[in-house]
């Protein structure tokens, strides 16, 4: 095997230690670790790192909802998410906290690194305060009108109806979600980065194809509107890092966040004696890799870089962006049992089922991906039992009964066996640029030729014929090494169960290279099975348990108080009819229905009112799959002032009830309504 130069630092996004890992979490640490372990074997000098995220107001909240410190709440939840990682068999190198030592230096050093080159800015800031609680109010944790739609029970950062992005000092109506009191205006000193200074810094990064196409040409609307100011402070009491020289004031979570990092490889560079420098310097020939979701590209590719290059740090070789997951092509349901916990999972179904059914599913893009639990059954027992794992039961049976488990000293096909040794390099390139749904594909057809050749040569049927006791041992023997030859092309995507097939085999680890190498006159191990089909029983277990555990979770435990019991909301100031009539309802027909890229809450609809045609962005998305929505007959404001969005320009307003998210439901007119016609 040639050496493989790649000196390599992965890290996946910190999972927040305020509530347990689920499966849509296990996309992105499956998916960065099938990379890692690709390149481990493909022989890349590579670390992988990750800590939980520790800091921030809900975590203070929670602890002392429960009468515990944020110190104790953590570390309990630091010990179930890395449990959780191993048993699905996510290799990190080292796992950490940001609420350590070595975070708390590294945060302190980049803040002063910018402050010393004059990229830091104080001003004073009106916020919301709770004097009941007696403290400032994060955005989250206030609720009001949107000022912008009047859409009510909104958070103090932006609208899920209409998509508007505003400060929460402009919420309508306010009310602190803490103690339900009404928060009063008050102004204190806040710390910025100038991120506009460094706008050319990360036009310039980013144009170096480290960036997904989605993601730069997210970044350039960005750019496009100016970038501001970016608040990095926080006032006490919060749990987190202060701020030097300060008193009162802390480190925004999302500044010692990704600083966490540096941090988690430090500890591990100080423990196996690797040079930190060599990776984090800003002159460092290594490679940084970050596998995160597409929620969180503003803070990765903007704020992230920013504070590198202030630092005098490397920025990131490329940040890996992936979409987000729907069960049964709907958004995660706890009423329905598809909020599924890693825990629930693992304590019903290995792992490496759900690692292939992922890998089968990812490719190198922001789409989402879905688990359709049929599918997903039919998939995994069709593909890892029915293709890869008979080929090995179906030939050990024979080495071990005619041949005293022992392979023969030939093969009866080497160019077969070629074939599969020849489709390496590509496999490995594909694993390599993340299109894992295609190397998925590539390997199954391998299988399905493997499988192909053990039904056309028949060992069952020549075994009963005198004298061909020596083709069985060649067929049977062929068999087996295509299947070790499968086992290396799966071993980065279901690692535990090719550990097994190493057991039986015999064999030393496997490496890339020895899918071109055959193993002959070699002694097997007795068979075992690899892995026993799923089951629907299991499927529907896992539903039920996760109604019954996430229903528990929710009473015991909520990640954030919520406000006293008390009227829905406030009443809105009255208008006269006068007013009121000026309001144009019509009905509208959906003619199309598309997801907005970026945005986590909209969908982009367009709607014919008889003879014309509107586009308006609707805060919808968590209720309504855009497919079925095309052709539907709904109400919307015709008369609304246009409004340009990031996304576009919204035409109107369709009109719908509910308390939010996945509970809501769009207004229909009665049967017989033509698009246009209005409603009175």
């Amino acid at each position: 095997m040639t050496e493989n130069p790649r000196k390599i630092l992965v890290t996946c996004a910190l999972p927040y230690a305020n509530g347990a890992i689920h499966l849509g979490h296990m996309v992105e640490y499956i998916q960065g670790d099938i990379w890692v372990r690709t390149q481990r074997m493909l022989g890349a000098e590579i670390y992988f790192v990750c800590a939980d995220d520790a800091h921030g107001t809900p975590i203070m909240i929670n602890a002392e909802k429960r009468g515990i410190t944020p110190e104790v709440l953590i570390a309990g939840t630091q010990q179930e998410h890395e449990a959780d990682f191993a048993d699905f068999g996510i290799s990190f190198d080292h796992y950490s906290s940001t609420h350590t030592p070595a975070n708390e230096a590294l945060s302190t050093a980049v803040y002063t690194r910018m402050d010393d080159a004059g990229l830091i800015e104080r001003r004073p800031v009106e916020q919301f305060y709770d004097e009941e609680r007696g403290m400032f109010l994060p955005d989250r944790f206030v609720k009001g009108i949107c000022p912008k739609c009047g859409a009510a029970d909104q958070y103090g950062d932006s609208c899920e109806v209409c998509g508007s992005h505003y400060d929460p000092t402009d919420l309508k109506d306010p009310r602190s979600v803490l103690s339900g009191s009404t928060p009063v205006r008050r102004s204190s000193e806040h710390h910025f980065v100038k991120l506009g200074e460094l706008e050319d810094v990360l036009k310039s990064w980013m144009g170096d194809g480290r960036l997904q196409p989605e993601v730069v040409n997210k970044l350039e609307e960005w750019f496009e509107d100016g970038l501001k100011p970016w608040d990095i402070s926080r006032d006490a009491p919060y749990f987190g890092f202060r701020i030097p020289g300060t008193e009162d004031k802390f480190l925004y979570v999302w500044v010692d966040a990704p600083i966490g990092y540096m941090a988690a490889f430090q500890e591990l560079a100080e423990r196996e004696g690797v040079d930190f420098d060599a990776f984090w310097s800003a002159d460092s020939a290594a490679e940084v890799h970050h596998f995160i979701g597409k929620d969180i590209v503003y803070f990765h590719c903007l704020f992230w870089p920013a504070m590198l290059h202030a630092a005098n740090y490397r920025l990131p070789t490329a940040v890996h962006a992936h979409g987000f997951l729907t069960v049964n092509g709907e958004k995660m349901s706890k009423s329905r049992g598809t909020f599924i916990r890693a825990r629930t999972y693992l304590d019903h179904l290995a792992p490496d089922y759900l690692r292939y059914y992922f890998a089968s599913k990812l490719g190198n893009g922001l789409s989402d991906i879905d688990l359709s639990l049929d599918d997903f059954v039919a998939r995994v027992n069709s593909d890892l039992v029915g293709k890869v794992v008979n080929i090995a039961s179906r030939c050990a049976g024979f080495i071990h009964k005619r041949f005293e488990g022992r392979l023969a000293a030939e093969l009866p096909d080497p160019a077969l066996f070629e074939q599969l040794a020849g489709a390496r390099d590509e496999i490995a390139a594909l694993l390599t640029a993340r299109n894992y749904n295609r190397a998925v594909r590539q390997i199954m057809a391998l299988a399905d030729e493997a499988n192909r050749y053990i039904d056309e040569n028949k060992p069952w049927q020549l075994i009963k014929e005198a004298g061909r006791e020596a083709e069985v041992h060649g067929v049977c023997t062929q068999g087996i090494n295509l299947f070790r030859q499968l086992a290396v092309f799966l071993k980065p995507i279901i690692p535990q169960t090719i550990e097994r097939a190493e057991g039986f085999l015999n064999i030393e680890p496997l490496t890339w290279e020895d899918a071109g190498t055959p193993l002959l006159d070699h002694a097997l191990n007795p068979f075992q099975p690899l892995l026993m089909r799923v089951e629907e029983a299991q499927i529907n277990a896992i539903q039920e348990a996760s109604r019954e555990t996430l229903a528990a979770a929710t009473d015991a435990a909520p990640s954030a108080p919520e406000a006293p019991a008390g009227p829905a909301e406030p009443i809105a100031e009255e208008i006269d009819f006068e007013a009121f009539s000026k309001v144009d309802l019509r009905v509208a027909r959906i003619t199309a229905a598309d997801h907005v890229e970026g945005a986590d809450k909209l969908l982009r609809l367009n709607l014919d009112i008889g003879g014309e045609t509107r586009q308006v962005f609707a805060g919808i998305k968590a209720a309504y799959e855009p497919e079925k929505l095309v052709g539907r007959m709904t109400v919307m404001v015709a008369n609304l002032k246009p409004r340009k969005m990031r996304f576009g320009l919204s035409e109107g307003m369709v009109l719908a009830a509910g308390p939010g998210g996945s509970d809501l439901f769009l207004l229909n007119p009665d049967d017989g309504a033509t698009a246009g016609m209005r409603v009175k």
